[in-house]
């Protein structure tokens, strides 16, 4: 099913916050974020086992309780198996090693088999309080988490994961699947296979105004040739392009910092916010169908739809491209 056809609105929610990433959130201001985008009419939610260990998703079912169910759409993600049992041994995450050092302590199994991606599914519907999910993503099959190893992880999803994704939707249990990862690789390897056929792609912090050059190469350009549609997880590339501290969950460069200075110092002078820049940035290209910024208070929620309204001169756009900030190839809201 095309992507645009399921998701309400170009503007989604992304949940990684409410499992208590890089801080304690306490439970009354994650609540009061998920039922501030709600009120600001946003109705796509996604989530993913991996948030907090499961607390995300948890946390999400019990804001959304009683809504009507067939008036929003969530995704969430298969290839973590969340336990009962606590975690007793330091967690390897890869390159985001202390993201959510304060979520729940339970143990994360990573498994991309067919009959652990039934039972994440299963898992997540008990923690989403729902009958049904709408868009599962096959959650972090590449480089960043698994290093050498992402090649074999990815052929075990492929003969586990893809295949029961597939079955799945082919029922009509899900609407729609395909891959949740933070590299443009494993996106490019499953185009190019003839079996099985995905829908969509989260790609996270891969099309941002910091970082999108290589997924303007061969990503972008074979979603767009098979008419299928990509979200855009973490716009504002881990907060580096708003001022926050973090690129790529990792505290910033020196290269990104001046990076983000030399946009800031274009977007004051055209009297804009970096929030709208980066969101109508993503959104310029034909293939991207919603971006999901995290969010974990409820003011950031209005910040992120005033962004999205917010009004930007031609010119700030031309500055940008003048100036190298943005790949040639990439589309802008207005012709240059």
């Amino acid at each position: 099913m095309a992507l645009n056809s399921i998701l309400p609105s170009k503007l989604g929610f992304g949940a990684a916050p409410l499992g208590n990433m890089f801080r304690d959130i306490p439970e009354a201001e994650a609540l009061a974020t998920v039922d501030a985008a709600w009120n600001a009419g946003i109705r796509y939610f996604d989530n993913a086992p991996f948030y907090g260990a499961g607390l995300a998703e948890i946390r999400m079912g019990q804001a959304l309780a009683g809504k009507p169910r067939d008036n929003y759409v969530i995704s969430t993600k298969v290839g973590r198996i969340v336990l009962d049992e606590i975690e007793g041994s330091p967690r390897d995450y890869g390159e985001k090693g202390g993201v959510f050092a304060h979520g729940r302590p339970n143990k994360v199994v990573n498994d991309y088999s067919e009959d652990a991606t039934y039972r994440s599914i299963e898992d997540s519907l008990k923690r989403l309080r729902t009958d049904y999910i709408d868009i599962a993503f096959v959650h972090d099959v590449a480089q960043d988490f698994y290093g050498d190893e992402w090649l074999s992880m990815f052929e075990s999803a492929r003969k586990g994961a893809f295949r029961a994704l597939q079955r799945m939707r082919d029922e009509g249990v899900i609407k729609a699947w395909g891959l949740g990862v933070n590299r443009v690789e494993p996106i490019e390897l499953l185009l190019e296979l003839d079996e099985p056929r995905p829908d969509a792609f989260l790609l996270a912090g891969r099309y941002t105004l910091l970082d999108h050059d290589r997924a303007l190469q061969r990503v972008i350009p074979m979603v767009a040739e098979r008419k299928l549609g990509i979200i855009v997880g973490g716009p504002y590339s881990s907060g580096a392009l708003v001022g926050g501290p973090n690129f790529e969950y990792a505290p910033a460069t020196a290269a990104i910092i001046a990076r983000v200075a030399a946009i800031k110092a274009i977007a004051e002078r055209h009297q804009i916010s970096m929030k709208a820049a980066g969101l109508q940035f993503a959104l310029a290209n034909p293939a991207v169908a919603a971006v999901i910024p995290g969010a974990s208070q409820p003011s950031r929620i209005a910040e992120d739809r005033a962004a999205l309204e917010e009004t930007i001169p031609a010119d700030f756009w031309r500055e940008l491209r003048a100036a190298g900030l943005v790949n040639p190839a990439a589309p802008l809201p207005i012709a240059v």
